[in-house]
């Protein structure tokens, strides 16, 4: 008998960011479970590549050109996956971005452009999708946190700030959602080589340092977090919101120093 418990073949599930890194695991992951995938980014061509590679698990696979943070682009994205869809089950906020810098050398423009996309355009997103959420009074919000919402990282404090919006975001959706059976929770991934963070995980003592300071001994794989997502998604964790789950590698569990014991 199949176990029903983590169940999501035949949901409609819109993943933002759904064209690299994160967002393209987590889109592959519900792809092979047989949901219906709807990936969106800023880029057309990358959308169509990743599309192409999914309809291999799912035939239902939609690549929809977007920009978070226009608030038109976000309206017409969520209407269209509506229209042909007529529900969605559940949104993942994936889209992000980041710079290294000192933070007294950022300009308002980088300022505005990281926090458009990382909490602005997750805003807007959400709040499109709740819209037609609380009309199904059903639903699963999924909010890519950070490690940085733990502890900030040097040289990426305006992102560190971003993701302290979405977290809080996340507890302020779930809160004001839940009477409507909406549930709204984020994951927090530790150290995950992507093509945003390429440049800091080839340097090898980059790498010693995160295995260093992860108990698992490892970096992750961004394959790795399609479990958390799933069970976020499925009936598995129908009791469960306004949560962060934190796939770090036990990272944030404490500070390993340089003495032996």
């Amino acid at each position: 008998m199949e176990d029903q418990l983590f169940n999501v073949t035949g949901t409609v599930v819109l993943v933002s960011g759904g064209s690299r890194g994160i967002g393209e695991a987590l889109a592959k992951g519900f792809a092979e479970r047989k949901a219906a995938v709807i990936i969106s980014g800023r880029e057309k061509k990358s959308l169509q590549a990743v599309a192409s590679k999914l309809s291999e698990y799912s035939k239902d696979i939609e690549p929809i050109v977007c920009d978070v943070s226009n608030e038109e682009q976000v309206i017409d994205l969520v209407q269209n996956v509506v229209k042909k869809y007529g529900k969605i089950d559940t949104l993942l906020n994936v889209a992000g971005v980041s710079k290294r810098k000192k933070i007294e050398n950022f300009t308002s423009e980088e300022y505005n452009f990281i926090f458009d996309i990382n909490l602005r355009g997750a805003f807007l997103l959400s709040q499109a999708v709740g819209k037609q959420m609380i009309k199904a009074k059903r639903g699963s919000i999924i909010n890519i946190d950070s490690l940085n919402t733990y502890a900030p990282l040097r040289g990426v404090g305006v992102y560190a700030m971003s993701k302290a919006g979405v977290l809080m975001m996340t507890k302020a959706q779930a809160l004001e959602w839940g009477r409507h059976k909406i549930r709204v929770n984020s994951i927090a991934p530790g150290f995950f080589p992507t093509k945003m963070t390429s440049e800091t995980w080839k340097k090898n003592h980059m790498i010693e340092w995160a295995k260093t300071n992860t108990p698992l001994g490892k970096l992750g794989d961004v394959e790795e977090l399609i479990g958390t997502a799933i069970f976020l998604a499925s009936p598995a964790s129908k009791f469960i919101t306004g949560q962060t789950i934190r796939v770090d590698g036990g990272i944030t569990a404490g500070f390993n120093w340089p003495l032996e014991i």
